[in-house]
Formats: structure tokens, C-alpha cells, sequence
């Protein structure tokens, strides 16, 4: 059995607040740390320009109604967009080798599927619940055992998931609209205190019980020691298959709370998951630009995809094609690798 010792954070630099990543006098190392300095303030000064232009140019932007549309709509891009974060934490941020999860818009939608087809067969919110979850937990298993066992790369093994996962989806549906209603889409739909969605208050209670886990338990602690340094983890006995197969799991089950989520909100299962892939993937990258260390973490996932989902509704408000925001999604995610790819050549 696998003795779990108590890791303090000094074994870890990475967790520690980090030192000068560059050496002194080097007007370059110098360059580096202000941009890194002013990087978190630079993201929130951008997401409150973004705000004050649709503001100025749609007054309706700002109404609590249309706030609380936004988080509503961000309720399924972000629960998918935590999961990938849980992953990217724990199974390390190197895009072909560390973690990745490209399955999670497949597991969206045949999670979703597989709910509204039991709702149509007459099965009760518990049962068409469980099955939804229990499905997104065993393609998080899969992907798990394709990585573990079989040594596939994450970003192959994930994919070649994805696919299965789209197939199953159109073998249920047959690649049309299943429609859904039951008591729990009824309130998953409704409005809560504030006129904020229940979608919305859902979102906010998942990220901000992930982060509780991830910063003030041992957990979290463990988790991050794992992505960010693997070898150092084993050292202090800590189980890192375990942690890698773990975050997979809880990315698949949190693609399955999404699809009940996707139901909720459309009243329906509907084809077309797989293109949740891209603003999944922006999202989750985007965040790094939130963390004070350039890591993905829970929060600053949660403010990139409210930023995406204020730069849709706005453009939905100004009468701009949607379209554009998958291009700003696509600059996002090379301007977000580019950065830290600068960022290890100078550290």
C-alpha cells in the first residue's frame, strides 16, 4: 500500500512564489519579469475595456437580466472548461505530452444524449442523472486507461475518444433533436435570488468548490505537485497514476454534468457537440493569463470564460457575426502557448 506522507509546499518551487526566472542584468530577463509583473492587471484592464465598450455601444449589456444570460450561457463552456483545467493541472501544461483532454465536447454530447433518450423512454430525473454522470465517468476512465495502460499520448488517446464519443451520439439520436422536460430541467432553468439563472449560480458552485479543494486541502496540494513536478511527487510517495486517472475521471464526470447542463439549457439534446472543442480549449489556455505564475488554475479559468461569454453576448448585442469570436478564440490559444513557450526559453 502506497504510504501517503504529508508533502510541504517548500518541496515544490513551483507552488512556492516564485524567484527571478531570468538572470539579473539582462535587459531581456528585465523585459520578461514587468510584462509577467503587469500581466494580471493587464487581463483584467482588458476584460473591463471589453465590458466598457459593449456597455457604451449597447446600453443593454450591463442590465442584470442580460448579466445573468451571460453566466447562464457560459454555464456549459465552463464546466467543460473546468474540467480540461483539472487536467491540464495535474497532468502537466506541455500541449503534446502533458495533460489534455480533447474528448470533453464528445463526452458533452453523448452524456446529454444519453439523458434526454432516457427522458423520452419515460426513466425519472435519478435515473436519466446517474446514467448521464455515469457515462461521462467512464469516458474519463477510458481515456485514463488509454494513457496509463496502454502508454497513448493524451492528446491522441483523448481524441480518438472524442470520436467514439460522436459516433455513440449519433448512433442514439440518430442526428436529430431529442427533446427533454422533467421537474429538474424545470428548476435547472428557472431563475434564482438576484435574477441570476440557476445555470449560472451552478456554475459559480462548481468553480468555486474546485478551487477550495485544489488551495486548502492536502489534495490540492498533492495535485499540483504531481503536474508540476512528476518526479519530485514520486519521491514523497505520492501516487501519481492515481492523480492523473483521478483528474480524468473527474474531467469526464464534470463533460457529463455538462451535458445535463446542455439539456437544461436548450431543452433538448441536439447534434453539433464537437464544436464546443476550440472555445473549450481558449478557454482553459486563456486562464493562464489570470494566474500570477502563468499556471492554469480554477479561478482564473472561471474569468476567462465569463470574459468569452461577454465578448459573445456583446457581439450578439452589436449585430457582429459570432463567427468572429471563434478566430479571437483560435489568436487566444496561440498567443497563450507562444507566451509560454518565450516564457521557458528566457526562464
Amino acid at each position: 500500500m502506497t504510504r501517503w506522507l504529508p508533502v510541504p509546499p517548500s518541496a515544490f518551487p513551483a507552488l512556492a512564489e516564485p524567484v527571478s526566472e531570468t538572470a539579473p542584468g539582462s535587459s531581456v530577463a528585465r523585459a520578461v519579469q514587468v510584462a509577467y509583473g503587469l500581466r494580471g492587471a493587464g487581463s483584467l484592464l482588458l476584460i473591463l475595456a471589453v465590458l466598457a465598450v459593449f456597455a457604451v455601444r449597447a446600453p443593454s449589456f450591463l442590465d442584470p437580466a442580460n448579466l445573468g444570460l451571460i453566466l447562464s450561457q457560459s454555464a456549459v463552456l465552463g464546466t467543460l472548461s473546468l474540467g480540461l483545467t483539472l487536467v491540464l493541472i495535474i497532468g502537466g501544461t506541455d500541449v503534446i505530452g502533458g495533460g489534455i483532454d480533447l474528448s470533453l465536447a464528445g463526452t458533452l454530447g453523448l452524456s446529454a444524449a444519453v439523458f434526454a433518450s432516457l427522458n423520452q423512454a419515460g426513466f425519472g430525473d435519478p435515473a436519466c442523472v446517474a446514467a448521464a454522470l455515469g457515462t461521462g465517468l467512464a469516458v474519463g476512465f477510458v481515456n485514463a486507461g488509454a494513457i496509463l495502460l496502454l502508454r497513448i499520448p493524451p492528446l491522441l488517446a483523448t481524441l480518438a475518444v472524442m470520436n467514439i464519443c460522436a459516433g455513440l451520439e449519433l448512433v442514439l439520436t440518430e442526428n436529430s433533436t431529442i427533446p427533454a422536460a422533467s421537474p429538474l430541467i424545470d428548476t435547472l432553468g428557472a431563475t434564482g435570488p438576484l435574477d441570476v439563472p440557476i445555470l449560472g449560480y451552478l456554475l459559480l458552485a462548481l468553480a468555486l468548490g474546485l478551487a477550495a479543494a485544489l488551495r486548502f486541502t492536502p489534495l490540492g496540494l498533492r495535485a499540483e505537485a504531481v503536474g508540476g513536478h512528476p518526479a519530485a511527487a514520486r519521491v514523497a510517495g505520492i501516487a501519481t497514476g492515481r492523480y492523473v486517472a483521478g483528474s480524468y475521471g473527474t474531467s469526464g464526470l464534470l463533460g457529463g454534468v455538462a451535458g445535463i447542463v446542455s439539456v437544461a439549457f436548450l431543452n433538448s439534446a441536439t447534434g453539433g457537440a464537437s464544436e464546443m472543442l476550440l472555445p473549450v480549449v481558449a478557454t482553459a489556455f486563456l486562464g493562464f493569463m489570470f494566474s500570477r505564475r502563468f499556471v492554469p488554475t480554477i479561478t482564473g479559468t472561471l474569468l476567462a470564460t465569463l470574459f468569452l461569454g461577454s465578448l459573445t453576448n456583446g457581439f450578439q448585442l452589436l449585430h457582429v457575426s459570432t463567427y468572429w469570436v471563434n478566430g479571437i478564440e483560435g489568436a487566444l490559444i496561440l498567443a497563450v502557448v507562444g507566451i509560454g513557450r518565450v516564457r521557458g526559453r528566457v526562464a
